[in-house]
């Protein structure tokens, strides 16, 4: 058992914190956090030149064709430096490389996969309605009807990320109403710019730099070669790209933890009170030393995720897992990294209230820690209410 990264996976890691240090450092992501719904134009073409829109992508699509754990040791880096950036690449590469590689034709995949990889493209997933949250199949209502030649989309998305600034937002709805929902549903590959598409960005506390949107479909036209995947069974060929999701969006608040825990115990060894620093104090000591541990289960969780997808082996479970842990730990660490900062903790001045605002998002999003410890359970065997 080896828990080391490869040589080539270390120079991967080492490459994109010096690419943090330079391109996302403090002032700037502070910058991003209160000008910006979605990573500027500049900051995008930076993420192409070097590779990251098209990691998971294959090489004869123009991608890197890296596995699951490189684009894990990527996130978890930028996640350190910006949640919201983070997100922003993840929704791109997780909801629009990952479903067209896995569920797209051939035609489907030129099209899109060597324009995702040269930063071309911007995608979104429109999955959640206002009905929904943890109860996501049953509250699907937006429906596309076949009418020959396309299909025609009215229905209502809400939370949706990045949606504002795609150009293509991949949208799940109901296509054979009298089927049990999860046979009933298909995905389609949507422009923004589609008549009768209108989005509206809906103001939220925290990850600013990626923003979220309600969007509207009122007779939508989409082209038939737009549906991506098996007409009906859209629900089931998207799991793969969701249970890739929860492993993304662990890494993304393992990244805000590792921020808190590492501000704190600067701030720790620095603030003197009492004649002498905080840090020596046990209950200092007791708070840092829980973010320690939580964030050490976190990330082992996440690369064993990552280590299984790669393998090809089943890691629904494991993703649930790593989905509580890794939102756990950016809890304790934002919490507690306010409470050794008191005062300066509370002040725009310091990232720790950044932290504390984009920790959250994590908690509930992509699914609730409890909807994800039922799905535990249900995969492991136990019966469910719902």
């Amino acid at each position: 058992m080896n828990f080391e990264f490869t040589e080539e996976q270390e120079m991967l890691r080492r490459t994109v914190h010096r690419f943090c240090e330079k391109e996302l450092n403090r002032e700037y992501c502070r910058w991003l956090d209160e000008n910006v719904n979605f990573v500027p134009e500049e900051l995008w073409n930076k993420f192409a030149d070097i590779g990251f829109l098209g990691m998971n992508i294959p090489k004869e699509y123009g991608g890197l064709g890296l596995g699951v754990t490189e684009n894990i040791i990527v996130m978890e880096e930028l996640s350190t430096a910006s949640m919201g950036v983070a997100l922003c690449l993840g929704t791109t590469l997780g909801f629009g490389a990952t479903p067209i590689m896995h569920m797209g034709t051939e035609e489907q995949k030129k099209n899109h996969l060597p324009h995702i990889a040269a930063g071309k493209q911007v995608w979104a997933l429109a999955l959640t309605e206002p009905a929904g949250g943890t109860d996501i199949l049953g509250a699907i209502k937006t429906k596309a009807v076949d009418a020959g030649d396309h299909w025609v989309i009215n229905g209502q998305k809400v939370f949706i990320s990045s949606a504002h600034a795609a150009d293509y937002i991949l949208t799940v709805a109901i296509t054979n109403p009298d089927a049990k929902r999860s046979h009933g549903l298909s995905c389609f590959i949507v422009p923004r710019s589609s008549e009768g598409m209108e989005l509206r960005l809906i103001p939220k506390l925290g990850n600013h730099v990626c923003g979220i949107n309600e969007i509207f479909y009122e007779d939508v036209r989409v082209p038939k070669e737009n549906l991506l995947g098996t007409l009906h069974e859209g629900w089931y060929e998207l799991l793969l790209t969701l249970n890739t999701e929860r492993i993304w969006v662990s890494t993304a608040s393992l990244g805000v933890a590792k921020a808190a825990f590492r501000d704190a115990m600067e701030y720790a060894k620095q603030r003197e009170a009492f004649g002498g620093p905080i840090a020596r104090f046990q209950i200092i000591q007791h708070y840092l030393g829980e973010m320690a541990i939580e964030i050490e289960n976190a990330r082992n969780l996440i690369y064993k995720c990552a280590w299984l997808a790669d393998q090809g082996r089943p890691m629904h479970i494991e993703a649930c897992m790593a989905k509580i842990m890794a939102s756990r730990a950016s809890e304790k660490a934002a919490i507690w990294g306010m409470e050794i900062l008191g005062g300066y903790g509370y002040t725009m001045e310091y990232d720790m209230q950044r932290y504390f605002r984009d920790y959250k998002q994590g908690v509930f999003s992509p699914i609730t820690d409890e909807m994800a410890m039922n799905m535990m359970m249900k995969f492991m065997g136990l019966p469910q209410s719902w």
